[in-house]
């Protein structure tokens, strides 16, 4: 992916178009500017994302348990694909406010399954009544954080932060097995 290896800028549509078999041409009649390519690319990695963290939750019990799911196969994902983690999360801020303006509807995308899981989770009395949109903005934070790290400082694979962020975005919001209802 010439986009997720030379950055918005660097990437030539010519070298875009080779890459896919396409001529220039045809790029463009699909796609009126580069930009316009760009964001359909992230739109489709991140609707591919989207589809495999709702595939791994899908098969667990409980709400907290798909959050679990939904947390563990995103750090997965990312960190098995260092490219697709670079474009999302980084490769476009040279764009500026259209790059924003996009990461922030991928972002909210991820912020909505990530509330539904804690609003189900709440439902279930496996969490504390927290302000679900925060808590699930606060998980993309440090989801982003880990991820990050991870691209510019080649440390530690995302994955390996999991048993921490366990601790803080789940346990953190846990009730505990006495002050449960009906207990």
């Amino acid at each position: 992916m010439i986009f997720a290896d030379k950055g918005y800028h660097e990437a030539l549509v010519d070298e875009i178009a080779e890459e896919t078999a396409l001529s220039k041409g045809g790029i463009y009649f699909h796609f009126p500017s580069k930009e316009d390519l760009f964001f359909a690319v992230l739109d489709r990695l991140a609707a591919r994302l989207v589809a495999k963290v709702e595939k791994s939750a899908t098969g667990e019990a409980s709400p907290i348990a798909r959050a679990d799911a939904a947390l563990v196969a995103v750090l997965t994902a990312l960190g098995r694909k260092r490219r697709l983690a670079r474009l999302l999360v980084v490769q476009g801020y040279s764009i500026g406010n259209p790059f924003e303006q996009k990461r922030v509807e991928i972002f909210g995308q991820f912020a909505g399954l990530i509330k539904n899981h804690l609003d189900a989770a709440v439902a279930a009395g496996e969490i504390r009544p927290v302000d679900t949109e925060t808590a699930a903005r606060a998980w993309l934070g440090a989801i982003n954080e880990v991820v990050i790290r991870w691209l510019y400082d080649g440390g530690r694979p995302p994955v390996e932060s999991l048993d921490t962020l366990r601790a803080v975005l789940i346990d953190g919001l846990r009730i505990e097995p006495a002050s449960r209802p009906g207990r």
